[in-house]
């Protein structure tokens, strides 16, 4: 039976996955295999030494420590693209609150509260409409920093706007460049894009290499009055440098999912309280991937959208599976294998992936290896978990 902790609100279609059978599910567990979790930050906490994974139920892992859990040999998931449409049309919203004076049209209407003749408030709103005009989106340039999951969405969302898209992500996958519409231009480094965009939207993570990359020195390449949009990350733009490019007029204005104290109650800024993904769809979206993820990976060892181990699977054969992750040296593979034939225990399929510093196995023998040869394999130098399933 394993057991999964849950933190924050987990979606009922997420946790339903999980057969009652085979799984406990509760929000306290002295030993428990696995977390489940959405923004509770694990930051500090101690981690007991049973939990082998924990699945993020949410494209962002800032709130978990991934580096100390890799050392650890603990699996960290996330849900790419299970709410990548959720994100896209608030894009979208945002766009047109950028473009037209949306907001600020419909707030000053909540002022009239002391009109009460409509003719005379339609006189008034006739007079004074051109206050709140704008520009439409159609033929302008949308510069897209990051064409992952949701990216390509919000690429392809322009298009379909009529706006004509740039787009840039020197590390885009095979998979989203089949997504991507062949109408999107690439462009070879950002301040090519920012300098060819009316609004640039943010799409990447939130990485060491990726902190403040909208600094200064990007911001000077901005077209003039351009617009940033930012949706992915706070860390990613650098306030100080966002405040002074608005004020300066090198930035025409600003719309995001992170409120902070010193962009309240700017003409030029738009904020909403980080409602990127809050809808019931994406919440179940994210619940149900990080749900089968996790199952997978405890019932047969596999690894899909893992942030800090290699992408691994294999199917089930008829014999007895061991997971091993270790350091990405040489010998490692081979020592294991060595004990494995000391022991008599016959190989029938393995595979063996690496990401950085960090190697996954996934062994399946003939005979289930005794206490005495998970021990030995334990024992290896580099090695960091062995699992027996």
């Amino acid at each position: 039976m394993f057991k999964v902790r849950t933190y924050n609100q987990i979606s009922p279609r997420g946790l339903d996955r999980f057969p009652r059978d085979r799984y406990e599910i509760a929000s306290e567990f002295s030993s428990p295999d696995a977390f489940i979790l959405r923004s509770h930050k694990l930051h500090g906490e101690p981690v007991p030494e049973s939990v082998m994974a924990v699945a993020r139920a949410g494209a962002g892992v800032n709130n978990i420590p991934v580096q100390e859990y890799t050392k650890q040999g603990i699996v960290v998931f996330n849900s790419p693209g299970a709410n990548a449409n959720a994100v896209k049309e608030l894009i979208a919203a945002a766009l047109l609150l950028s473009s037209r004076d949306i907001f600020g049209g419909m707030s000053y209407v909540q002022t009239l509260t002391n009109i009460r003749d409509a003719g005379e408030m339609s006189k008034l709103l006739e007079k004074e409409k051109k206050r709140f005009a704008g520009s439409e989106l159609y033929g302008k340039t949308l510069g897209v920093v990051g064409l992952g999951a949701i990216g390509s969405m919000v690429a392809n969302m322009a298009l379909g706007l009529g706006m004509k898209v740039v787009g840039f992500d020197p590390a885009i996958s095979v998979e989203a460049a089949w997504r991507l519409s062949s109408q999107v231009e690439k462009m070879e480094n950002l301040s090519t894009l920012l300098g060819r965009s009316d609004y640039v939207t943010l799409h990447v993570p939130a990485v060491e290499a990726t902190r403040h990359l909208i600094n200064s020195e990007t911001l000077r390449s901005m077209k003039e009055g351009g617009v940033l949009l930012n949706f992915a990350r706070e860390e990613i733009v650098d306030n100080d440098a966002l405040v002074q490019a608005l004020d300066d007029g090198t930035l025409g204005g600003y719309t995001a999912d992170f409120p902070t104290p010193e962009l309240l109650g700017r003409r030029n800024v738009l904020l909403m309280p980080h409602i990127g993904a809050s809808t019931q769809e994406a919440e179940e979206n994210c619940a149900i991937m990080a749900a089968d993820q996790l199952m997978d990976f405890l019932e047969n060892g596999n690894i899909a959208n893992a942030v800090n181990f290699p992408p691994t699977s294999m199917a089930r054969s008829e014999g007895h599976r061991i997971t091993i992750s270790n350091d990405n040296v040489p010998k490692v593979l081979g020592n294991i294998l060595a004990i494995l034939s000391e022991s008599n225990n016959n190989v029938i399929d393995l595979v063996n992936k690496s990401r950085d510093d960090i190697a996954y196995n996934i062994i399946d023998v003939e005979e289930a290896p005794s206490a005495a040869t998970v021990d030995k394999i334990r024992a290896v130098e580099g090695v960091i978990r062995v699992r027996l399933l």
